[in-house]
């Protein structure tokens, strides 16, 4: 396989009654696009032809059978199974969710063996994906075991980055889940990315709280005084420039978080409300902590407005952009380290 000039982008379908294809058809109508990365769409041809038609959109599709198909400059559409789909927009189905996997595990598979230099994701039901063979909560814990590192879910947007010690789990299993490990896991894992993947050479982290008020000194919950704040501080002692815990709400209500290269959210709701009020549109989910690249737009399958041609792209195109810089800036880090002389001689 000719090796690309630009970075070749592994994109996983979605579900194919939501928006996901449509974003995706989108983002690429901008031939400049192409300059910058080659996509590989993992789905089938003719059901993205029947997408463009139906969205009246120009981009021109290559179907390949084999990764080592694919053709620089083009998007490449890699037929991940034959059978023909009847979309049926706004719909949750089983089907769907099925092809949703299969695109998703053939464009990981690809991502792992280095066919595809980073991976993009298009939203998926997170409902009608379970099967036997896929028993994960979503995108994130299944590439949690493929990959290797700690997975890490990472909300990228210029100005806000936000980080979860818990993601996908009931809010009321959130405090039986917080652990000193994990505190020191997580706070590490966003250390070590805000350096690699986004050229931070210092960087400084806030930490929410888990209770309102950070427990009122123990009024309204335990967990900040004896778990969260001396972990903190074990960690500032040792070098990690992290602060809080920080009341959630003046945390972002007077703009703190201006002065943080990232925010770490003890569950999803906590860090993600905010996240997508501040930046919904623009902001990109990025899984950090593993040794390959994995991008998606930050809105979900869009069922109520899917089929109507009217889905807003840029997210996806962000997520597409963000997932280019990552992968540039963890190889430039990776040639510093090897050998910083050489490098600082380069510029």
């Amino acid at each position: 396989m000719k090796k690309a000039e630009n970075i070749i982008v592994g994109i996983s379908i979605g579900d194919l009654n939501g928006i996901g294809s449509e974003v995706i058809l989108k983002t690429f109508e901008d031939t400049r696009m192409l300059e910058l990365c080659t996509p590989v769409i993992f789905a089938n041809v003719k059901i993205l032809s029947f997408i463009k038609k139906t969205f009246n959109l120009t981009a021109q599709l290559h179907g390949i059978d084999k990764l080592d198909q694919l053709v620089i400059g083009k998007i490449n559409v890699l037929n991940v199974w034959r059978e023909v789909f009847d979309i049926d927009f706004g719909k949750s189905d089983d089907l769907a969710g099925k092809y949703a996997i299969q695109s998703f595990i053939a464009a990981t598979k690809a991502l792992k063996e280095g066919a595809v230099d980073v991976l993009v994701t298009a939203p998926i039901n997170k409902s009608n994906i379970q099967s036997e063979e896929f028993k994960f909560p979503g995108h994130t814990d299944y590439l949690d075991q493929e990959l290797e590192g700690n997975a890490l879910m990472f909300m990228i947007q210029d100005n806000l980055k936000v980080g979860l010690l818990t993601d996908h789990i009931p809010v009321n299993d959130v405090a039986s889940n917080l652990t000193e490990a994990l505190i020191v896991e997580k706070i590490e894992t966003i250390k070590k990315s805000l350096t690699q993947d986004f050229g931070v050479n210092k960087p400084k982290i806030a930490m929410l709280a888990l209770n309102p008020h950070a427990g009122d000194n123990g009024v309204i919950g335990k967990e900040d005084d004896a778990l969260i704040k001396p972990v903190i501080k074990k960690l500032f002692e040792k070098g990690t420039l992290v602060f809080g815990p920080f009341a959630a709400d003046g945390f972002f209500g007077s703009n703190q978080y201006e002065k943080y290269d990232a925010v770490i959210a003890t569950y999803h709701d906590q860090g993600l409300i905010p996240f997508k009020t501040l930046t919904f549109g623009n902001g990109v989910n990025f899984t950090a902590g593993l040794n390959k690249i994995r991008t998606s737009p930050d809105h979900g399958t869009a069922f109520e407005i899917a089929g109507k041609g009217i889905a807003d792209f840029n997210s996806f195109k962000e997520a597409v952009y963000a997932s280019i810089d990552i992968y540039n800036s963890r190889n430039q880090h990776q040639a510093f380290s090897q050998n910083p002389m050489k490098t600082k001689e380069k510029h």
